[in-house]
């Protein structure tokens, strides 16, 4: 079976809705990201898989490859899982070089909050079966795996005292290509005392509930992709296989506990490869709500220690169908600096329930 690996990744900054990037369409906040992962490949791109969720419509990733540049020959596929679209678009890609329908892709995934035409979120789930709202649903979580307010106001402050430490080490520039003079997410331009800012926060979505701004993500823009290959064809192209594709797990469970989804996709998954936490080095799981890591810590018992160490979504944003596509360029940069790190894994849960996870190998 051909081997897909991940030899490039970059991101944009991320910008809150209305800010940073309020003015720019979203083939234009795209483009930076397909130039890079592109470079010196363009002509040997079998296929352009981008994930969005609230649009424009049409095809983003034909529009956005056009206006990179990008041969006319490569015509663009936009999928939609809601905010596990990136990661699904790598999932896809890995596959289809497993399969040999092609051997080189730009998977990835853009949002543009700020210029979407819709109004209103688009439904998860029928109203018989219940249609929760993301941060309803979080209460959910909460509720359902008993996580006190305490407990994820804490993991959000360790979110954002690791995303600044990243930012504070350069870490975050290195996955960071700019949108015109745009060079740093948004929440780096003004530092903020987040301690008195995460006791404060009052709950947002149930009276008497824990969920609030403070832990969970907002609304935000930016996009992210990977280039994937074949692995012989990425050697023969002087391109250095950073991350191999191993496995994945997609898996569904009841609307009403989105951010639970990712528990059973990453339980199935490491059990048909005989793994356990144990054997994973780092993992990436979404951060779009503190209840939902904590609940997925405590689940499948994960150590804070390998668990989204640069921060997440909490402290840097998240851009629904880019999210698991940043995540995965995370991990990326991250195995680089590190020594000895085997397998990492990301994973992310979606509005409707479900939870999509993918397990890699580290190329040595």
């Amino acid at each position: 079976m051909k081997r897909a690996v991940i030899v490039r990744a970059i991101r944009t900054p991320i910008g809150k809705a209305g800010g940073i990037f309020k003015d720019i369409p979203i083939h234009e906040l795209t483009a930076p990201v397909l130039k890079y992962t592109a470079a010196g490949v363009e002509e040997k791109i079998d296929e352009l898989i981008l994930g969005n969720v609230v649009g424009p419509g049409g095809n983003v990733a034909r529009v956005s490859a056009l206006e990179a540049g990008l041969p006319l020959s490569l015509t663009g596929l936009t999928i939609d899982r809601q905010c596990s679209a990136g990661l699904e678009a790598i999932r896809l890609a890995s596959y289809l070089i497993q399969g040999g329908a092609g051997q080189c892709y730009i998977a990835g995934g853009a949002e543009s909050s700020s210029t979407s035409t819709y109004s209103a979120r688009a439904r998860f789930a029928p109203d018989h079966i219940g249609d929760p709202d993301m941060g309803a649903a979080a209460e959910n979580v909460a509720e359902k795996y008993d996580i006190s307010k305490e407990v994820q106001d804490e993991y959000a402050l360790m979110s954002y005292k690791r995303s600044w430490e990243s930012f504070d080490k350069g870490y975050l520039d290195q996955e960071i290509i700019p949108v015109g003079t745009i060079s740093q997410d948004e929440q780096f331009l003004k530092k903020r005392k987040m301690e008195l800012l995460v006791q404060r926060a009052k709950p947002l979505f149930k009276k008497d509930g824990t969920v609030t701004a403070a832990n969970s993500c907002g609304i935000h823009d930016g996009a992210a992709a990977v280039l994937i290959m074949e692995e012989n064809t990425a050697k023969k192209n002087g391109l250095q296989p950073v991350l191999r594709f191993m496995d994945s797990e997609v898996a569904g469970i009841h609307p009403k506990y989105p951010g639970a989804a990712p528990i059973p996709a990453i339980r199935s998954l490491l059990q048909r490869n005989k793994l356990t936490i144990s054997d994973i080095d780092l993992i990436e799981i979404n951060e779009a709500f503190a209840s939902k890591i904590v609940a997925c810590s405590k689940e499948l018992t994960i150590p804070y220690e390998k668990l989204n160490v640069r921060g997440g979504a909490l402290s840097l944003g998240h851009p629904y169908g880019a999210s698991g596509s940043i995540m995965m360029t995370r991990l990326f940069h991250e195995v680089q600096r590190r020594k000895n790190v085997n397998y990492v894994l990301a994973a992310i849960g979606s509005g409707g329930g479900i939870g999509v996870a993918i397990l890699l190998e580290v190329v040595t």
